[in-house]
């Protein structure tokens, strides 16, 4: 049986436990320092508690850290202060630079350390989560391992340590700024009485548009026309006492393809202008 120690067990960091559990993987956590919240969703998923930190990291065989990113480097130091041999799995929505300290972290150890990203929503008997992997090639197998037959599909990336952070990052910058993005296009058209207009527009679209790769030759040969809209809708946003940061971001971006003016160039032609893209001031 491989023991599994989970380190700051959240909703998510449990959920991935838990199904690592089902699998047959014995789960121990730390209850020390812990909400009475962790302690409950522990105990709800049958995880094995030991007396301390080092305790847990004695006795497993692969480690999880899964918490808010900005603990990420704590998190690796507190483990790094003991001897561990195991695999130390960083599954953390961290830059690549900061999975780079991370590993440099453990080095301090005898630890094998794997870069891990996870997306999706807690795995459950209803939805599954991705968890890419990437690192020592002998380690991979192991850690995908723990997951076989459940909820949680480990996928494993070619390239070594921060290939799995940067394609969680490289979702999320897109994921998570949509989401804020809506909100204040929602609530614009709220402020004028025309959010169920809004709406109706978007149900009209069915897929995502981070799917529809072959448009960013278009938007980039049309950036010269739509920046000075977006630097309308900044005008907009400010008007209606709104955040207007999203926004002027988008002309800011937009203005690295004012060159193109109608003539859209490849994609990879596209990216590459993106480069010189200007830092934008907040507000």
């Amino acid at each position: 049986m491989t023991v599994l120690g989970v380190l700051h067990p959240g909703s998510m960091g449990a959920a991935v436990a838990a199904q690592a559990r089902l699998s047959g993987a014995e789960v121990l956590w730390c209850p020390t320092g812990r909400s009475p919240a962790t302690r409950d969703r522990a105990a709800e998923r049958g995880f094995t508690a030991t007396g301390s930190l080092g305790e847990l990291i004695e006795r497993a065989d692969v480690i999880l850290s899964i918490c808010p990113p900005a603990y990420a480097e704590d998190v690796a130091v507190e483990v790094a202060a003991y001897p561990f041999a195991g695999i130390y799995v960083d599954g953390n929505a961290i830059a690549p630079a900061t999975m780079a300290r991370v590993y440099a972290v453990m080095s301090r150890t005898e630890a094998t350390v794997v870069d891990g990203s996870v997306i999706g929503s807690p795995p459950s008997a209803s939805k599954s989560t991705r968890l890419y992997l990437s690192g020592p090639g002998k380690a991979l197998p192991s850690v995908a391992a723990l997951f076989d037959g459940t909820a949680v599909q480990a996928r494993t990336l070619p390239g070594g340590i921060g290939r799995a952070s940067a394609l969680k990052l490289s979702y999320s910058s897109y994921q998570k700024a949509s989401r804020v993005l809506a909100a204040v296009s929602y609530a614009l058209a709220r402020d004028y009485g025309v959010e169920g207009e809004l709406l109706d527009i978007a149900n009209s679209r069915t897929t995502s548009y981070l799917t529809e790769t072959a448009y960013i030759p278009k938007v980039a040969a049309r950036s010269w026309r739509w920046g000075p809209e977006m630097h309308e809708v900044a005008s907009a946003l400010h008007e209606a006492g709104l955040p207007a940061d999203l926004a002027e971001a988008s002309a800011s971006v937009m203005s690295c393809w004012d060159s193109l003016r109608d003539a859209p160039p490849s994609i990879p032609e596209a990216l590459e202008h993106l480069y010189a893209a200007p830092d934008v001031e907040p507000g």
